[in-house]
């Protein structure tokens, strides 16, 4: 499985033209895939088009830390149409002309958090949380497997836009001929998921053109969620199963890979148990969702596989179930405990009878380590399937992978 393009657009091309912000950058992109595609096709089987598209909008187009560019609340949404088009652009070349003879699958992977309502009980938090989902996840993942953006995107970013005296909505507009293009470019969906927020209403102001303001709603995660080395990441098991029966629910039970999912420290440990607890928890929560749900998953990726280069905090926050010495300048690798939990589960296609966590009918307490287990499965089998691990490391830099962050 190989990803063309994991957030690093040439330098040259953010000069030339300003990057994912121009539609010049859509022939380009369809010219390095068909060269990838030539390339190494006769080996590759799975491709990714796109990692992560919204934090590429959202993160380098969108926030105010990065704002390199003069339109904000709009540059984003611009860089998000560009990088739809460019994806299907490179979906259409490898059917059109490479899948007959090297006969692989092609998809993109997007990342979302889950969105709890924050109270239940009340319905305009109930609305936000779903309105969070379409924002994060649907506003990729609805034109690729169901056509177009999301509606309650149109109408709240539209509303606002009017609002802020605009004559066309900050969010542009498909034509019917590239709805019907972008429709269905994906074979397999691919899911990159590590946690959850918790979402209440709020009524933001319509006068300053914002992604966060355009969802009118507030995100937080409750002080007792298990934490991690990273502030955004709280160990939430439960909110996997969710997720992924979103994912089936809305997009019509596609094939899911789960490209990402994993957890971060900072003191680098070599007895990393929360890794390891970890993954026992989310497996076991993907474990309900394939046998007890019949979601279709058939992949899970942890990230990853060793300790690297986390974008804006360095080499300050630590995934890998290998630890890398970063300050030797051959950075050797040392196997944490986590990777031998984990070589332990794909070896035995499952987990072992020592490992299983514990039969209970009550809910998971996420706040306690090890939390309380619920409602899991007693089945040992995680899946027919291989499970894999890997790290994206490479992105065949031919072309789009000159730039290192």
């Amino acid at each position: 499985m190989v990803t063309l393009f994991h957030w690093d657009i040439p330098q040259a091309l953010e000069d030339k033209y300003g990057g994912w912000l121009d539609e010049k950058v859509v022939e380009d992109f369809g010219n390095y895939a068909r060269l990838c595609f030539e390339s190494f096709g006769d080996r590759v089987k799975f491709w990714i088009t796109l990692n992560e598209p919204y934090i590429v909008s959202r993160v380098h187009y969108g926030l105010w830390i990065n704002m390199i560019h003069t339109k904000p609340g709009q540059d984003l949404y611009t860089a998000g149409h560009n990088l739809l088009k460019g994806h299907a652009l490179a979906y259409h070349i490898y059917k059109d002309e490479f899948d007959a003879q090297q006969k692989g699958k092609i998809g993109i992977t997007l990342n979302s958090e889950w969105f709890e309502p924050k109270k239940p009980n009340v319905p305009r938090d109930v609305e936000a949380a779903s309105r969070a989902i379409e924002f994060y996840l649907g506003w990729f993942a609805n034109p690729v497997f169901l056509g177009d953006y999301p509606e309650v995107m149109k109408k709240s970013i539209g509303e606002k836009s009017k609002a802020q005296n605009r004559t066309v909505s900050r969010l542009p507009e498909f034509t019917q001929k590239e709805i019907d293009y972008i429709k269905g470019t994906s074979d397999f969906f691919g899911l990159n998921f590590y946690t959850a927020q918790q979402v209440a209403h709020r009524d933001l102001p319509d006068k300053f053109p914002s992604f966060v303001f355009d969802m009118d709603l507030i995100k937080t995660q409750p002080r007792d969620w298990l934490e991690s080395g990273s502030s955004w990441l709280k160990v939430v098991p439960w909110a996997f199963r969710k997720i992924l029966t979103h994912v089936k629910t809305k997009y019509n039970n596609p094939i899911i890979y789960v490209t990402e999912n994993g957890v971060s420290d900072r003191n680098g440990s070599l007895v990393d148990e929360h890794r390891i607890y970890f993954h026992k928890m989310y497996l076991n929560e993907l474990l309900k969702a394939y046998l007890l749900d019949d979601i279709d998953v058939r992949g899970y990726a942890a990230w990853s596989l060793m300790d690297n280069f986390e974008w804006q905090v360095g080499y300050t926050e630590r995934f890998g179930l290998y630890h890398v010495d970063f300050e030797n300048e051959n950075t050797p690798r040392t196997p944490k405990a986590s990777s031998v939990y984990f070589s332990e589960i794909i070896r035995n296609n499952g987990f072992l009878e020592s490992t299983v966590p514990p039969n209970s009918t009550e809910e998971t307490d996420s706040t306690q380590f090890p939390p309380t287990t619920t409602n899991n499965c007693s089945r040992l089998q995680i899946m027919w399937i291989a499970v894999f691990s890997a790290i994206f490391l490479d992105y065949f830099s031919t072309f789009f992978t000159k730039v290192v962050y």
